[in-house]
């Protein structure tokens, strides 16, 4: 138990280290902290030889850090009580990330100004928390400071550069996800309001 502990107290808020140590104990989980990966938060996999891991990329916001780990604990639970026939992020995931979260939903784990927006959006938990504007903007008040901007804060005709260096052109609105058009290629693609992009002068 200790040396889980030790292991996440620089990852988690301080309050939420014992219960999800015992998460990880109860389970078997051994969780590794990865370099940050742009597809991805986390990932589960069992293990061939028995147990499973998780990888949850590092990231300085313990919320963050805290809420993605739990998802994936969600998978190995949901998989080990319903089969792996299930949905990934089914009624029976939804169901059990709920049940796991709940006890972390408190004022001595998240700061008032988030505790409000985590209980809403386990209401009916998304298969990733990007796609929850809201929890995204309140999470995101708790990075570091950061030149990036999101999408939606773009004027229409403002070029952008992403992770990977490609420009594009940010262009109109669609039902929720903007057009954006590569200044390479000239394609066009489809980019989430809240991804965050530097603005190229």
């Amino acid at each position: 138990m200790e040396e889980k502990v030790s292991f996440l107290q620089d990852f988690v808020p301080e309050a939420a280290l014992p219960l999800l140590s015992e998460y990880l104990l109860r389970w078997q989980v051994n969780l590794l902290v990865t370099p940050q990966r742009v597809t991805k938060h986390g990932d589960f996999r069992s293990l061939p030889k028995g147990g499973h891991q998780i990888t949850v990329n590092e990231m300085a916001n313990p919320y963050r850090f805290l809420i993605t780990t739990l998802h994936e604990i969600a998978h190995l639970i949901a998989f080990q009580d319903y089969g792996r026939g299930i949905k990934p992020h089914g009624k029976e995931w939804k169901y059990t990330f709920k049940k796991i979260m709940l006890p972390f939903v408190n004022p001595k784990i998240f700061p008032e100004e988030l505790l409000g927006v985590v209980a809403e959006h386990f209401i009916d938990p998304k298969a990733s928390s990007d796609t929850d504007l809201n929890l995204v903007l309140a999470l995101n008040k708790f990075e570091p400071e950061s030149e990036k901007k999101y999408i939606f804060e773009l004027e229409q005709g403002v070029v952008f550069e992403i992770h990977n260096g490609r420009k594009f052109v940010r262009g109109k609105k669609r039902t929720k996800r903007y057009e954006c058009q590569a200044l390479d290629s000239h394609k066009v693609y489809l980019f989430s309001p809240h991804a965050r992009v530097v603005i190229v002068e």
